[in-house]
């Protein structure tokens, strides 16, 4: 009889456990049943965009379908599709160049294709590069953070396509950080360089689709531009609530954690602070020779800012700023995604070492920092000890003019995520016709 129990309370047990786990987001069982990314959309259904025109493709290791097979591969080996030039982000097309590290032009081993560099000298398309392409197709997974450089690749490669009377093709990929949270300052325009092209929020919520559109449109690319929309993808989604794996943008985005940190710790890099390059979890590992790890995560954790624990910690890089010396510092775990706000608790931290080493912690003095932020009023606000809070509020306005005009460039529904209550978080009406388009 105690055996029979058992079993049964056994039985219920695991019952329980996975009834649990399917029901969390990232876990359903039927998570990704009706997912498409725009790469399989294009090769599915829309396949007429490219068949039987001569290929140019951007692309880097992220540019792969559901099932990891390399777009290269796929487009290379089509019948009806003639691939004829390959080009390169910021860490190349296999994406194993350190961030600011030239990739130089070469041709590819496996295709004998020319394979040009968009990063360092030349970041926008030539006429010569362009000479055999009929069509510009572009397929690279964005981290949804202002000054990672991917969408400005975009941008630039629709201005050559306008220029050259090319037709431009974007594979819509998700917003890993989910398309709905916006955060931080918008770009002033004075401060425009390659980690801020367009004046954006550190935390946009956009997808690269939808980001083509807008800057086509807002800022007069005019382009002939085709978005591949995906299918089943909505604005409340993190990349674990689809069906697709992780695949590293660039060396220092490991995991979806990364990401998810990375619009406000990345401030770090604007400051003789290591921002945790050179380690196992870059950007989430923060901290300096100088700094008491200790005392600094004391100091984070009593401000109990949302969705986030500090622990005290010690690194030592292996390339990148303090390589090969110990800095302490801290972790930033983080406990609840939907509350926390990486681009305030970014703000914070760097206020917060600023305070505790005055004489040690410091902006470095090209003034990164003002062009990873998109201002300099935050480094000067910093500077003469205005409160976090008070800085944050002071970018309201203009995020609020931001979420107006973002509002007519958005794809995709903003249901509610599984076990979150209706209309959590709030977001803008979604856009179905992007000015000058008929999607």
């Amino acid at each position: 009889m105690k055996k029979k129990v058992s079993i049964l309370l056994s039985a219920a047990l695991v019952a329980s456990v996975m009834t649990t786990a399917g029901a969390s987001p990232g876990n359903a069982p039927d998570k990704g049943e009706d997912f498409k990314l725009g790469v399989d959309v294009l090769m599915e259904d829309e396949l007429e965009l490219v068949e039987g025109k001569n290929v140019g493709l951007i692309t880097n290791p992220t540019g792969v379908d559901q099932e990891l097979n390399n777009i290269v591969d796929v487009l290379f080996e089509h019948p009806d599709v003639e691939l004829t030039a390959l080009y390169g982000p910021e860490h190349g097309i296999r994406g194993d160049a350190q961030a600011g590290e030239y990739v130089e032009s070469y041709i590819d081993e496996q295709t004998g294709l020319p394979v040009y560099s968009l990063y360092g000298e030349t970041r926008q398309p030539t006429e010569e590069m362009l000479e055999d392409v009929d069509v510009l197709l572009y397929d690279i997974q964005d981290v949804g953070t202002r000054f990672y450089t991917y969408i400005y690749t975009m941008a630039y490669v629709m201005e050559a396509a306008e220029e050259y009377d090319i037709p431009v093709v974007v594979l819509d990929r998700p917003n890993p950080i989910n398309g709905e949270a916006v955060e931080g300052p918008v770009l002033d325009p004075d401060f425009e360089s390659f980690v801020g092209l367009y004046p954006i929020p550190l935390r946009h919520g956009m997808t690269s689709g939808e980001l083509a559109y807008f800057f086509n449109e807002e800022f007069d690319i005019n382009a002939d531009l085709s978005v591949v929309e995906m299918e089943g993808w909505e604005r409340w989604m993190y990349y674990d609530d689809t069906p697709l794996h992780w695949v590293l943008q660039s060396p220092n985005m490991p995991t979806l954690d990364t990401a998810l940190v990375y619009p406000g710790a990345a401030l770090i890099e604007g400051t003789n602070a290591s921002e945790g390059r050179g380690t196992t979890k870059p950007f989430e590992l923060l901290g300096a020779p100088f700094v008491n790890s200790t005392e600094l995560a004391a100091e984070l954790n009593a401000l109990e800012l949302p969705g986030v624990t500090f622990r005290a910690a010690s690194f030592t890089p292996t390339i990148s700023k303090h390589q090969g010396t110990l800095s302490n510092g801290v972790q930033i775990h983080i406990e609840d995604r939907d509350a926390f706000q990486p681009v305030e608790t970014g703000l914070h931290i760097v206020q917060t070492m600023l305070e505790l080493y005055p004489n040690e912690f410091e902006f470095l003095g090209t003034n990164f920092f003002d062009n990873l932020i998109g201002n300099s009023y935050v480094r000067e606000n910093l500077l003469n000890g205005v409160p976090a809070d008070e800085i944050i509020s002071k970018w309201q306005d203009e995020l609020d003019d931001f979420m107006d005009v973002r509002a007519d460039y958005l794809l995709y529904e903003s249901n509610d995520a599984p076990g979150r209550s209706p209309g959590s978080p709030d977001h803008p009406g979604r856009g179905n016709n992007p000015p000058g388009h008929g999607n």
